[in-house]
């Protein structure tokens, strides 16, 4: 029991790293499957910046400092948002309204089509009496 008292700073350091590097990791690999799959439908420029942002983050996980890790991971997911807005953008002024959806790297669908002739608004009583099985 005094061993594990002994060790439980560096316990949690280790615990907070390995979150950490999780969720980079995976951080890179929506980002990298959302410039696959939509990468042609972004402006260059953002296109650009998020490739490089990416392999900051390689370098920084291929590394064992923790910080750099960190500051990698908040450039990628703050550029992949500008861009998945930007791309948003950029579809909402070429299409007809309501017709675009987008999912962006943390998978949120945004600009779904959606029709007020689709709402059903429904109502569950339960009766005095009704036994339910």
């Amino acid at each position: 029991m005094r061993d594990a008292e002994e060790h439980a700073d560096e316990d949690k350091r280790r615990r907070e790293e390995a979150e950490t590097r999780n969720l980079a990791e995976s951080l890179q690999y929506q980002t990298e499957k959302f410039l696959a799959e939509n990468g042609d439908k972004l402006p260059e420029d953002k296109r650009t910046e998020l490739t490089e942002a990416l392999g900051d983050l390689r370098s920084a996980l291929g590394g064992s400092d923790l910080n750099a890790i960190k500051a990698a991971q908040e450039k990628v997911s703050r550029i992949s948002q500008e861009a998945g807005g930007a791309m948003y953008a950029q579809q909402q002024a070429g299409a007809p309204a309501g017709d675009q959806q987008f999912t962006d790297p943390t998978g949120d669908t945004a600009g779904a089509r959606q029709s007020d002739d689709d709402v059903v608004e429904a109502e569950i009583v339960d009766e005095p009496g009704e036994e339910r099985k």
